[in-house]
């Protein structure tokens, strides 16, 4: 990806290491990553592994002698997440980017337009140095994410700025 909207509270402060810098924090509910990683590890106990499709296949001979660890990556940490507020208390947008697991590039707002009016007169990056403008921030708000870069015709673009056609809306 590149740049996600993340609903947060009014109040939120993304947490910061001792040097002051933002610490890396993955979106989504930990408690359910938790509970698919789970039912993940006690599949692949009984001989089976995720088939990528809803299901569970038998594993691999190569995979016999592997740990879940080493095929689906460590056991979720909550310290590793976004908080999991109640959907009521997530009232406000904050933009990130999630090259990494996710950092805030601006502060939290109450609307779309004010969020999209604070990146464009800030010059927040939508991808390397490039920035955007107002409208294509508002229609990557709206949509939700957008991708760190598009290539087209030899010319790379950030996915802000390529995200929406004038006039179409979302692609």
């Amino acid at each position: 990806m590149g740049r996600e909207v993340r609903m947060v509270p009014k109040d939120w402060q993304h947490p910061k290491n001792k040097e002051g810098r933002y610490i890396p924090l993955l979106n989504g509910s930990f408690s359910e990553y938790l509970k698919n990683w789970n039912e993940g590890k006690t599949k692949w106990d009984q001989g089976l592994r995720d088939d990528f499709n809803g299901g569970y296949q038998p594993k691999e001979k190569e995979q016999s002698n592997m740990s879940y660890e080493e095929w689906e990556g460590q056991k979720p940490v909550p310290e590793d997440y976004m908080p999991d507020w109640p959907v009521s208390e997530r009232t406000h947008l904050q933009m990130y980017e999630d090259c990494t697991e996710g950092t805030p590039i601006s502060p939290v707002m109450e609307t779309p337009e004010e969020l999209a009016r604070w990146l464009s007169d800030n010059g927040a990056s939508a991808f390397g140095h490039q920035t955007a403008t107002y409208e294509q921030w508002l229609c990557t708000i709206k949509q939700g994410w957008a991708p760190s870069m598009v290539m087209s015709k030899g010319e790379i673009k950030s996915g802000v700025a390529s995200s929406c056609k004038k006039d179409e809306g979302p692609l």
